[in-house]
Formats: C-alpha cells, sequence, structure tokens
C-alpha cells in the first residue's frame, strides 16, 4: 500500500503519459513481479499471450474495416491467438452476451450514421437492456475529421457496450482517413494488454485515469476564386452538369483525390425559417464554440437540411410534441410543428449540427492544369410531395459566378491512384465518374507516360451529354488516349449502358486485364458500380473459362494486388 505522497507522486506521473505509456507500464510491472524482464517492442511476436481467442467484428461501407480485421486476425494467428473475423451484419447477436473478448472496427458513414452493415448491431445494443459483465472489448473508429460527427458510429458503439456492462480493454481509438498507423497501434496495445493480463479490469482502471484527447490530422484549408463555371450538357439536356475551375495558391494534390466543401444554405430557406420563428436575424449568439449573427449562422454554419433522427428526437424534446423519427428539413419541422417563440427556437438552434462538407472527385490535372482544381458537378434535382427539390451543394456551385470565394480542402484517396507510367489503365465512368479520368489521362499525357488508357464513358444523349467530348478526341487524336468505348442509353430504343460495351469487347477488355491493366471504376455505387462489376465477373469467367468461384478469386486477387478500385458514391 502506498502513502498518500507517493499516491499524488503516482497520480502527477500518469496524467503526463499518453496511453500507450501506461497500458506499458503496466505491462512492464507484470513482468517485474513476476521476474520476467518486459521491453517495449513493436514486435507484438515478443510478448506471450494469455488468452486464446478473441473475436474481430467489422462493420464496413467502403472494406477498410474489413481489410483491417483480416490483417489483425493473420497477427493474433502468429502469436497464438485464434480469431474469429466476422461482419456486423452476420454477427449471431444473441452471442454477444457470451463472448469474452470483443473487438469492433467500425466506421461512420453519411451524417455520423452507421454503415448500413452495421446498422443492425447498432440497433441491438442500444434498444435492448442485455447485461455483458463479463464482456472485455475495444472498439476502433474509422472516419474523416472533415466531418462533424467524426467517427461518431464507433462512439456510440464504445459508449454503450460501457453501459451494457462491458469492460474496455483499452480506451476507443479514432483514426482520420491516415488511418493505417494508427490502427496498427491500437492493436499493439491491446495485444499488450491481453498478453500481461487475462482478466483487463486493471488495465481499465489505470487507462481511465488519463485523459483521451482525440488526435486529428489538420487539414489545411484554400481559398479559390472561381475562373470558369459552365454547363457542359446541351440546354435540351435533362440534365445540368457544370464544369468549375477554382484558382488557388500552394495547390497540393493528386489525381483521385478530391475536395471538400461546405456549402452554403439558400437565402430564401433561412429567411423563411427567420419569419416563421420571429427570431432577430442581427442578434449575436454563441453555438458550438462560434460566435455569430444568427442569419450567418444559419447560412454558413449550420445545418438546417434533412435533419438527423437523433436532432428531431432532440427538437421533440424541447419543443415537448411527438414528432415521429424521419428525417426532413428544419423547414418543413416549423411548418408543421409550431415553435412558441424566438427564445425557444434560439434553444433548438443551439442542438442542430453543423454543414458536413461534400466531396467531390478533383477532375485537374496537377501537372497539366498548375494552380486550378477543376470539378464535374451534376445538379441533383429531385421531387417530394410535387415539389422541385436540389441538393444542397450541386445547386450551391451551379450558381457560383466568376471571380467567387471558395473555400475547401483536399481530401487525399491513398487507393485510387495511377500506377507507374509504363502500366495500361482501364477506366470505367459513366456520368460524373468522368470526373477522375479526365484527371488521369491529362496528367499521363503531360508527364509522357507510356501505358495505354482505356476509357469507358456512359450518359443518356450523345449530342446532349457527352461531358468533355472535345477533350477526349483531342486525347484519342494524339495518342494520349488508346480507347475509348461509349454508351449513350437513350439514342436507340433499346437502352445501352457501359456494362453492354463492356461485354462486346470481352475478349480485348480480359487480355488488357489479364497483361496486367489496372481497372478503375467512378460513378454511382448502388447501380452502376454493381452491375460494372457483375459484368466484369462475367467476362472474366467466360474469357478465363473458369467457374464463378474460379472468378471471385481471381477479382478478389486483383484488389490485393492494387489493381482494382473504386470510387463510388
Amino acid at each position: 500500500m502506498l502513502d498518500k505522497a507517493r499516491i499524488e507522486q503516482l497520480k502527477e506521473l500518469i496524467q503526463s503519459l499518453s496511453k500507450e505509456e501506461i497500458i506499458w507500464i503496466n505491462g512492464f510491472s507484470a513482468g517485474y513481479i513476476s521476474n520476467e524482464p518486459v521491453e517495449q517492442k513493436e514486435q507484438l511476436s515478443t510478448i506471450k499471450p494469455s488468452i486464446q481467442k478473441i473475436t474481430i467484428a467489422y462493420g464496413t461501407e467502403t472494406g477498410n474495416s474489413k481489410k483491417l480485421a483480416t490483417d489483425f486476425a493473420l497477427k493474433a494467428k502468429k502469436n497464438g491467438i485464434v480469431s474469429k473475423v466476422i461482419g456486423l451484419d452476420q454477427y449471431r447477436l444473441t452471442d454477444l452476451s457470451k463472448e469474452e473478448y470483443f473487438l469492433v472496427i467500425a466506421s461512420t458513414h453519411g451524417d455520423g450514421e452507421p454503415p448500413i452493415a452495421a446498422k443492425k448491431f447498432y440497433d441491438f445494443i442500444h434498444e435492448n437492456t442485455i447485461s455483458i459483465p463479463n464482456l472485455k472489448y475495444s472498439v476502433l473508429a474509422l472516419g474523416d475529421t472533415s466531418y462533424p460527427l467524426f467517427c461518431q458510429t464507433g462512439e456510440d458503439i464504445d459508449n454503450q457496450l460501457a453501459k451494457l456492462g462491458g469492460n474496455r480493454i483499452i480506451p476507443l481509438k479514432k483514426c482520420d482517413i491516415e488511418y493505417e498507423n494508427d490502427a496498427n497501434k491500437w492493436f499493439e496495445n491491446i495485444f499488450q494488454a491481453l498478453s500481461t493480463q487475462a482478466n483487463d479490469t486493471q488495465v481499465s482502471k489505470i487507462a481511465a485515469v488519463a485523459s483521451v484527447t482525440k488526435k486529428t490530422i489538420g487539414k489545411k484549408t484554400y481559398t479559390g476564386e472561381v475562373i470558369t463555371s459552365i454547363n457542359l450538357n446541351a440546354r435540351d439536356s435533362n440534365k445540368e452538369t457544370y464544369h468549375i475551375e477554382i484558382a488557388a495558391e500552394e495547390l497540393d494534390y493528386l489525381p483521385g483525390d478530391s475536395i471538400g466543401i461546405v456549402p452554403e444554405n439558400p437565402f430564401e430557406t433561412v429567411d423563411n425559417i427567420i419569419k416563421l420563428t420571429g427570431i432577430d436575424a442581427e442578434k449575436t449568439i454563441a453555438w458550438r464554440k462560434e460566435e455569430g449573427k444568427i442569419i450567418e449562422l444559419l447560412t454558413k454554419q449550420i445545418n438546417i437540411h434533412y435533419l438527423l433522427e437523433s436532432t428531431i428526437k432532440k427538437i421533440a424534446a424541447i419543443i415537448q410534441q411527438d414528432i415521429p423519427p424521419i428525417r426532413m428539413d428544419l423547414l418543413d419541422l416549423i411548418k408543421i410543428y409550431s415553435i412558441k417563440d424566438a427564445n425557444q427556437f434560439e434553444e433548438i438552434i443551439g442542438v442542430l449540427n453543423p454543414i458536413p462538407p461534400r466531396l467531390y472527385t478533383i477532375a485537374s490535372s496537377p501537372n497539366a492544369h498548375s494552380g486550378e482544381v477543376h470539378l464535374t458537378v451534376e445538379k441533383d434535382k429531385f421531387t417530394v410531395n410535387d415539389q422541385d427539390k436540389y441538393g444542397l451543394c450541386s445547386n450551391y456551385l451551379s450558381l457560383v459566378n466568376q471571380g467567387n470565394q471558395i473555400p475547401f480542402f483536399v481530401q487525399p484517396n491513398k487507393r485510387f491512384k495511377l500506377p507507374d507510367g509504363h502500366k495500361d489503365i482501364i477506366m470505367i465512368g459513366p456520368g460524373t465518374g468522368i470526373a477522375p479520368f479526365r484527371s488521369f489521362v491529362a496528367e499521363r499525357d503531360a508527364t509522357g507516360a507510356t501505358g495505354k488508357n482505356w476509357l469507358f464513358f456512359g450518359s443518356q444523349h450523345f449530342t446532349k451529354d457527352f461531358l468533355y467530348q472535345t477533350e477526349w478526341q483531342n486525347w484519342y487524336a494524339t495518342g494520349a488516349l488508346t480507347k475509348i468505348s461509349v454508351a449513350f442509353s437513350r439514342d436507340q430504343q433499346e437502352k445501352k449502358y457501359v456494362q453492354h460495351r463492356m461485354l462486346e469487347q470481352a475478349q480485348e477488355l480480359f487480355s488488357w486485364i489479364n497483361n496486367g491493366a489496372h481497372v478503375y471504376i467512378c460513378g454511382n455505387k448502388d447501380r452502376m458500380s454493381v452491375q460494372v462489376e457483375k459484368t466484369l465477373l462475367q467476362i472474366i469467367e467466360q474469357q478465363g473459362n473458369i467457374n464463378a468461384e474460379g472468378a471471385l478469386k481471381y477479382l478478389e486477387d486483383l484488389k490485393l494486388a492494387g489493381r482494382y478500385e473504386k470510387d463510388v458514391y
């Protein structure tokens, strides 16, 4: 038992340490007591585990969580621990109360929501009063600090498992888009904690003494000037697709990267909200560590569109009315449910979230378009209750004029990148999915790359919707573009899409792939990319003379080799 003075010294030491250092000290102490020297090592293999089995469950939207779970399982196996790897969508929920060591890797989707694959598990732990006092767990959260609800899904799962009686092995770890190093350190710390004690109670208590800080990777914010904004579609087209050029100093990006833009809310919508609530538009208030006039906050900072169900629930509590748990715009909510007065609306402002940034894949090349970043933005138009509605950011960008200033940040994409210049590439990008491929070909042309380039593009009409038609024709004429295959779905009675063009040229397409070409897909996730991947599997099966299982294995090998990448939305 330590005396009071030494306890104070220990507290002072712990408060100055990181959680990794605290966990190491815990292992060092255990080793010292048992006369086994313990050294801090980066390699997991130097530590002998005291458990034999763990479950690693993942919830993923893009596949990153699954890849990490598989990698961690391989590391654990090499060190004598058997790991059960399973997607949260396949996890048998009744097994949770039987688990002993349980690791969760979860990404955050959209506005702080769980990915579809994790929703069943997420809802289960939040809606059921199960007891899991024997569960020892830790959560790795993947996210993006450019979004206001950074790693919200992982944070929610971590908190809820604790509420249900689970014991943390080590605290929650939040990772930004550059997640690999932090994720590996998280697993090393877990392995060390589990290896020094089969019972993690003491580890959790010690680790809890230190304050947990969120490590974020700062993103440089640029202020760019719009130098060009033109509609690429013909006037009688069903679409509006804008080519926007933004000039900015010290730009740093690579082909395949995106930029993030926080749009402004329409003045008309904000003005209607102010009139209906009677609030003073010029009043200065504090909001989320910000301070500003209400009209400026509602225009530039606060999200008033498609509110989260959790936000709707908070508003219902403030106005003390029953509101169904559905997502809706703030203006519609105010029209349907009465707000008592301006003071009550000011309280509502306090629970609203920031406007999340929208990401657009860059359509320019740093070598071909120095000092500029280009976007390809289709104005999103849809109908709700017989009223025309527009996507917030696409509408905002469609209205920008030459000379307007736009703040933005660059979002790197480590996976969707050009290969070495001598390697061949196949680019499949209908609609605005063409954006990164304009960047790819412009870059390869500017740098003198020798690899062949094959583009598949599709839209509705050749004469109205062939985005960047003149540029593609010029690149084809000069040899920068080796081959181009186009599909315009409405130019004939039977609709034709890019997957039909792929099938028509299946033999040559498979030959390119089999000889080392890299395949890229960009565009709509739910329809186009699913159909294109099915078509690829069909071509691989037929041209490779293998069965369906073999085709899946072939495509999986392409993914593992970094030769099959998707940027879908």
